[in-house]
């Protein structure tokens, strides 16, 4: 029973670091190898192997291999970088040779400007295999989607490139008094998921920060001056808010997930 009981513990765990990070259970059950075949004994040899391995593979073999299925690790530069490294560490900052660039393009446009702005990117997509999720997103799987964080302000106006959670996603910029409230109008439907990401945010940081109305339509307005993109989401309260009008700006309806707490684009 305690074999049959270890069996289910070590499945869990395989299942759990790969939903999270596509590499993880492989890893996971390379590291169990290892483990087996260094006979010394120290507390927390297992640990110790898979996180060596983890760090090892993700930051140097991963990057290597991942251009054989079409995609590459996002280039980064003064104005583009992780929201935060948990991204990075879940090898969730994979696209295809042709988002990098339109990545890279808008960056440069924003760094030409002299701009305060920094693009601030979530998750994107995994490293290999097209087609495979990246949950608990419904389309990141090809390497053509990834998430932007709002841009904030201190009480100052002056734009700083943080995040008010650690995971960049869950602090929502909500419907005020008179605009229309698309979150509880799903909610109302019976979309119960809507408000998720609420449950994603990792921790919140940064609390004084506000949403900046300015530094947020700059963001956008570079990301639509770019010809390849094809669909940009946030949350229709904020496209009337920041009085955008374009009609590659649309509603990701309510089978998805708010989308007040960060910018999904794509260019496919």
């Amino acid at each position: 029973m305690n074999k049959v009981l270890k069996y289910i513990w070590r499945f869990l765990i395989f299942a759990i670091l790969t939903v999270i990070s596509q590499i993880g259970g492989i890893v996971y059950l390379i590291g169990i190898v290892v483990s087996k075949k260094i006979r010394y004994k120290m507390y927390g040899k297992s640990i110790l192997i898979f996180s060596s391995l983890y760090l090892l593979i993700t930051f140097l073999i991963v990057p290597l291999i991942a251009p054989l299925f079409g995609r590459q690790k996002i280039d980064t530069n003064s104005h583009l970088k992780p929201a935060g490294y948990i991204t990075v560490l879940l090898n969730r900052n994979y696209v295809t040779g042709e988002t990098n660039k339109f990545l890279r393009e808008i960056s440069n446009r924003l760094m030409c400007d002299k701009s305060e702005v920094q693009i601030r990117y979530l998750d994107a997509c995994f490293p290999f295999i097209k087609g495979f999720p990246l949950l608990p997103h419904l389309s990141h799987n090809d390497g053509c989607k990834i998430d932007f964080s709002l841009v904030y302000e201190d009480e100052s106006g002056k734009i700083v490139n943080k995040g008010k959670s650690l995971s960049g996603y869950g602090i929502f910029e909500e419907a005020g008094e008179d605009e229309f409230d698309q979150c509880k109008d799903c909610m109302e439907k019976g979309y119960s998921q809507y408000d998720y990401p609420k449950y994603l945010t990792l921790g919140s940081i940064n609390p004084d920060l506000r949403f900046s109305e300015k530094g947020t339509k700059e963001l956008i307005e570079a990301i639509l001056n770019h010809e390849k993109l094809r669909k940009l989401f946030i949350e229709p309260h904020l496209k009337r808010r920041l009085n955008l009008t374009d009609k590659r700006i649309r509603f990701h309806g309510c089978g998805a997930v708010r989308h007040d707490d960060h910018i999904h684009v794509q260019i496919n």
